[in-house]
């Protein structure tokens, strides 16, 4: 898809590289040298020290209709503490230690000042339970409505 195509559709690609460079810099408040090649791409990269037979628990989870109360109340730090919340109980149930957290976020229009508030919550989130954001999804997706959400 050309630059023109995602702009017409309602995309800011120029907000979007400015948004991951944003949370770039979150992220990195969570990182130790455990975390390889921070710089981004694709996948995270995390490196297994000390553990003998490691195995590994993952989970994802997301905050459903939360989202709509904290729009209506214009509070979105708390949602980002919620999602690792929710992931983290659900690794800490199984008994292992949570390492590592992906994020999902998107909208369909970019307000950078939520962004950094919900981004603040999620690195709060992170560093209170030790574990490393290192990497996920972050997607503007207009909708045919017009109407205005994130997820």
């Amino acid at each position: 898809m050309t630059s023109q195509a995602y702009r017409s559709s309602g995309v800011n690609l120029d907000e979007m590289d400015t948004l991951k460079e944003r949370i770039k810099a979150f992220a990195s408040a969570t990182h130790g040298p455990e975390v390889l090649n921070p710089e981004g791409g694709f996948a995270g990269l995390y490196r297994l020290n000390g553990f003998k037979q490691p195995v590994l628990v993952a989970s994802t989870d997301g905050v459903g209709t939360k989202t709509k109360v904290a729009a209506q109340l214009g509070h979105y730090e708390s949602i980002g503490q919620d999602l690792v919340t929710l992931n983290v109980n659900d690794i800490l149930a199984r008994g292992a230690k949570p390492l590592f957290f992906l994020d999902y976020v998107s909208f369909t229009t970019l307000d950078q000042q939520v962004m950094d508030t919900l981004l603040r919550g999620i690195v709060w989130g992170c560093r209170e339970v030790g574990c490393a954001l290192i990497g996920g999804e972050t997607a503007q997706m207009p909708g045919p409505d017009g109407s205005d959400h994130m997820e």
